[in-house]
């Protein structure tokens, strides 16, 4: 499945975790290995055996490597917006007592190797980490590939008129070029939750270099999973992580005085290219914050709400926690990390994006997941898994046709994948996109068959909601957005 046939847009999933992670354990540390049978290659291609599958089951541990660009390439995703992300050095302070048992649990969770957790652990520097990452993909920027599929290639790319000439390119070449755009996850990269942390115009001159890169940064998250001085977060963890690892400072508190002084600095225009605001992660009380800024600052009337990765929880708001905005609000996870129907109408109201996640943990109750129908035939499998995220769609598009707004112009793609996930089984890598596409399309024509929506415009062909998600909307808020 080529590239040209897909045309497929990510807007979140971490590429160069895995490989620049085991990148520590060469002697050059933080090298992208041209030779894609290497582990430190970011095209290295590692599908999962029978075991990883069975590990992921049983425990909901990601070791194989979901987004490397050989399995991009292979699933025909042709943009995708890759996530810069030290690891927090907080994952590894647990409690788990073991040094030992601390390093290879850790490891295994991660798949970045046991050298590379060593250098988290003592890590003193986040932003230099970060500029080594982004480093890491200018290292074979333009490069060409060599697959049994054909040759390919990626592209650092700095708007959205690159990513049309090399979509021309693509369609009259044997060359396959899939564009990159960068974001961050989590603004802990400012060093702002180390010891002694950086005085306010040093954080500022970090967001000015930012800002001058040559590869811009499109959007960046400012919370994610730890207490970063900026902003509060939701939690994240679940089951066995949670059990062990402690996130609980500063949680679901809201943003500080540095925090807006950072949110101002990255979304003005007169330090340089603005770079939008991902709320994943955020908490609840972040998010409202960053609503009433957007609302009450006459310079971010026009920006749209991005959520590169997230899911709908099926409540109506914080304030009203009732499921009732579809036939199957009560199937969706109902946790703060996910988002409430009020932010999802702010969220297509403002012309933003809304990238699906495919974390099998989060979009969707444990009650629907338990009553998931068990399979043998990878088919039946792939039917039955599909489902889960049918009904996060099903929820956003009822829920929004009754507030009289269009469904299909936000809702995107946002994988998360190798960012330590819990994929749809059946769905473990980005090579299985294309599957994806096929089974919500068999689920949409199912619906659309029952179903009609209040607004005509909202009435599209299964075919075409499918392909609005996997690839147009993501394309058209691009060409709005990256400029």
């Amino acid at each position: 499945m080529s590239l040209k046939r897909n045309n497929y847009v990510d807007f979140h999933c971490h590429a160069a975790m895995k490989p620049y992670g085991k990148s520590y354990n060469y002697k050059t540390i933080g090298r992208n290995n041209p030779r894609r049978n290497r582990s430190s290659s970011i095209w290295k291609y590692n599908p999962p055996s029978i075991v990883d599958k069975l590990i992921n089951y049983l425990i909901h541990l990601t070791k194989f490597s979901q987004a490397n660009f050989t399995s991009l390439a292979k699933g025909g995703v042709s943009v995708v917006c890759v996530s810069l992300y030290p690891l927090e050095k907080w994952f590894f302070e647990n409690k788990i007592k073991s040094e030992f048992i601390k390093d290879i649990s850790a490891n295994f969770a991660t798949g970045v190797g046991k050298k590379r957790v060593d250098h988290i652990q003592g890590i003193k520097d986040y932003f230099k980490d970060l500029e080594m990452e982004y480093d890491f993909y200018k290292q074979l920027d333009d490069t060409i590939i060599t697959l049994p599929e054909g040759k390919f290639k990626y592209k650092l790319v700095k708007n959205y008129e690159e990513i049309e000439l090399i979509q021309y390119a693509n369609q009259n070449s044997t060359l396959s070029t899939i564009c990159v755009i960068l974001s961050i996850e989590g603004m802990h990269v400012l060093n702002s939750n180390l010891p002694n942390p950086p005085r306010e115009s040093e954080i500022i001159a970090k967001i000015n270099t930012m800002k001058s890169w040559e590869s811009p940064l499109f959007f960046v998250a400012i919370a994610h999973h730890f207490w970063n001085h900026l902003c509060g977060h939701a939690e994240s963890f679940t089951k066995l992580v949670k059990k062990k690892v402690d996130q609980s400072e500063g949680i679901n508190t809201g943003f500080t005085d540095l925090g807006i002084m950072v949110v101002h600095q990255l979304l003005s225009n007169a330090n340089g290219r603005r770079i939008f605001i991902d709320i994943k992660h955020m908490s609840v009380a972040s998010r409202k914050q960053y609503y009433d800024l957007l609302e009450n600052t006459a310079d971010y009337r026009n920006v749209p709400i991005i959520v590169s990765h997230g899911a709908a929880n099926g409540h109506a708001s914080v304030g009203n926690k009732t499921a009732e905005g579809s036939k199957v609000a009560k199937k969706l996870k109902t946790v703060d990390i996910n988002f409430y129907d009020d932010e999802i109408i702010r969220i297509a109201k403002s012309k933003g994006i809304f990238g699906l996640q495919l974390d099998e943990r989060r979009i969707a109750s444990n009650t629907t997941i338990k009553n998931v129908k068990h399979a043998t035939k990878r088919s039946k499998i792939m039917h039955y898994r599909a489902e889960l995220l049918w009904y996060q769609i099903q929820h956003i598009a009822e829920m929004l046709d009754s507030n009289g707004l269009f469904i299909w112009d936000c809702l995107a793609l946002g994988t998360d994948y190798d960012g330590i996930i819990d994929p749809l089984n059946g769905f473990w890598t980005a090579e299985e996109l294309p599957f994806l596409a096929d089974f919500l399309e068999r689920h949409a024509y199912n619906y659309r068959a029952t179903n009609s929506f209040n607004l005509p415009e909202n009435n599209i062909d299964a075919d075409e909601i499918v392909t609005r998600i996997m690839s147009t909307n993501g394309h058209q808020f691009l060409e709005r957005f990256f400029r």
